[in-house]
């Protein structure tokens, strides 16, 4: 997997449905500056020197606790897994 496309908050961006819609290039490269808005977890991350939140000790935190239960975005601990399973490698 492209270590570019692994996102902040556990996002497989290689396999997001927006990905091409929107012309997205990842949270890392454009910052945390979304198509949609500001991501503040991974201005969180970028802040902390993080290559993804699986590399706080907070995690997760309330940045990614709503992100992930967002009613629409939610992702059943798909995100959380990736992050531990990245962390692992």
């Amino acid at each position: 997997m492209d270590q570019a496309m692994r996102a902040y908050c556990g996002t497989d961006c290689e396999s997001c449905e927006w990905r091409e819609r929107t012309n997205c290039g990842g949270c890392k490269a454009c910052g945390g500056d979304m198509f949609w808005g500001t991501c503040e977890a991974a201005k969180c991350a970028i802040e902390q020197g993080h290559t993804h939140c699986g590399g706080c000790d907070q995690l997760p935190c309330t940045k990614l606790k709503a992100l992930y239960d967002d009613p629409e975005h939610g992702d059943n601990g798909e995100r959380l897994q990736n992050l531990k399973d990245w962390m692992k490698e």
